[in-house]
Parts: C-alpha cells; sequence; structure tokens
C-alpha cells in the first residue's frame, strides 16, 4: 500500500510566493520593505575561526505575498461577526481576530485561470474579474469549486513583478474580481481567495484603493481570508485546475496581516 510519505515524495512541488527583496513592489499604504545585514562575517570571530552574519528585517503584515486576518477590515464601524474594533483593538494589535488564529491551511486548491479564458498572458489593468468569468473557467477547466477550497484568481499581473511602478498599476489600475465576483466566492463557502495583485480585487485607474467592496465582503460579511501579491505563473504554465493547497501564516499575535509563503503540490 502506499505511504503519505510516498505520495509527499512523488508529489510537485511548486511555490506561488513572490520573492522579497528591496524595491519590491509595495502598497502606498505600507512600509517598504527592508533587510540589512547588522553583522557581517569576520566582524566577530570566534576562538575556532568560526563566523556568523545576521540581519534586520523591516516588513509590514500586507507586504509582498501575505494573508489578510479578519481584523484587517471593518465596515461601518464593525469586524466579522459583529465585533466592535475599540473593544478588542490598542497599541499591542487586537485581541480577537488577529492573524495568530489562523490555522495552518492544507486543503484542496482550484486554480481559475481568467487570462487563459480570455486567451491572453495578461488582463488589462481595471478590468473587472465578473460571475461570469469565473463560471466560463470553471467550466473551460472542468473544475468545481467547492465549500473550503483554496480559490486563486490568475490574471497574469504577476507578469509586472519586477516593474513596481506597472505591478502597483496606481495610473493603469489593476485586474480582479468585483463586488459580484466576490459575492460568488462567498456563496460557494470557500477557505480563502488569492490573486496576484497588491489589493486582490478590481482596482480602477487612477483611483487607487478608494472602496473595496470584495474585502467587505469576503473578510467581513463571510470571514473569508484573502492572499495577495501571488505568483501563479508556474501552476498555470503546469495546467492542472486543482491540487493540494499548503500554506501557514506566521504567528504574529494581534496582527492584521502576515507574510505568507502558500505552495500547490501537485501529484505527478
Amino acid at each position: 500500500m502506499e505511504s503519505i510519505w510516498d505520495r509527499l515524495t512523488s508529489s510537485h512541488i511548486i511555490d506561488l510566493a513572490q520573492p522579497l527583496h528591496r524595491g519590491m513592489p509595495v502598497s502606498a499604504n505600507h512600509p517598504a520593505f527592508q533587510l540589512a545585514l547588522m553583522r557581517r562575517h569576520g566582524d566577530i570571530v570566534r576562538s575556532d575561526g568560526g563566523s556568523a552574519a545576521n540581519e534586520i528585517i523591516v516588513i509590514g503584515g500586507h507586504v509582498g505575498t501575505h494573508i489578510d486576518a479578519l481584523a484587517h477590515v471593518s465596515q461601518d464601524g464593525i469586524l466579522h461577526g459583529g465585533v466592535e474594533p475599540d473593544s478588542i483593538q490598542s497599541n499591542l494589535g487586537f485581541s480577537e481576530l488577529g492573524i495568530e488564529t489562523v490555522e495552518p491551511i492544507v486543503c484542496r486548491g482550484v486554480i481559475l485561470d481568467i487570462a487563459a479564458l480570455h486567451g491572453v498572458d495578461l488582463l488589462e489593468g481595471g478590468y473587472e474579474v465578473s460571475v461570469e468569468d469565473l463560471d466560463e473557467a470553471a467550466r473551460r477547466q472542468s473544475v468545481d469549486v467547492m465549500e473550503g477550497d483554496a480559490v486563486l484568481i490568475r490574471t497574469g499581473w504577476s507578469r509586472h513583478w519586477n516593474n513596481p511602478t506597472a505591478f502597483i498599476g496606481t495610473e493603469t489600475g489593476t485586474p480582479g474580481p468585483g463586488e459580484a465576483a466576490a459575492g460568488w466566492l462567498s456563496e460557494h463557502r470557500i477557505r480563502l481567495a488569492g490573486a496576484e495583485t497588491i489589493a486582490f480585487e478590481v482596482i480602477a485607474p487612477a483611483r487607487g484603493h478608494a472602496v473595496l467592496p470584495a474585502h467587505r465582503i469576503l473578510l467581513v460579511e463571510a470571514g473569508i481570508h484573502i492572499i495577495e501579491v501571488m505568483d501563479l505563473s508556474a501552476l498555470a504554465e503546469v495546467g492542472v485546475s486543482e491540487f493540494l493547497f499548503v500554506a501557514s501564516p506566521l504567528k504574529l499575535v494581534g496582527a492584521t496581516g502576515s507574510p505568507i509563503r502558500p505552495i500547490a503540490l501537485i501529484d505527478d
């Protein structure tokens, strides 16, 4: 009988995270990523000739590939579950709904390739992914979205990663699900939704983060986590529609988000 270890070692692993480096695209709402060596090899040398280097890292909870906690967004002064922010927030963060409450994620993953659906490598900035897009992509890929899935929406936007101005899309906007598509995801009772852009949802040209209805629907109303700034290019190239999805946020007590490194495991 084939063991779990046999299955795992025969699987193909695809990294779905973007690399963290200085100068990478970061929303103006969050601090720029910084890494600096605090100790270099040779600064201190032990009696046996050994030496060590180490660094300091500055990163926001919503920088790079990251997951949103339910404490991240409120609507009309209310968080998910009807919680009032003032009752749980302080300079130490949140006593409830923080990212440390998110259990390690191991579930079925589904990619809906909207760029491929439209026969392009990259959707235009400001393109709103519709309910029809999601339904048609699922039909085209012969996959059903089920309760508890991690649903990843590919727009091709990760192709802009090495061009921070284009990736942030201040003037062009960015593609992503609109309000109706977010409702579709909520109705399917998925575990989380992921995409390649900084904001996940559609951002109109020159509008910035004026309103974020998909965040309201998913985080506040449905309690569904969002992963942003993913790299779905390698997964799309493989051509599979479903896979084992594994990811785990850092246990940052009281934080509204966390860097995360999601992976897809595909049975060879």
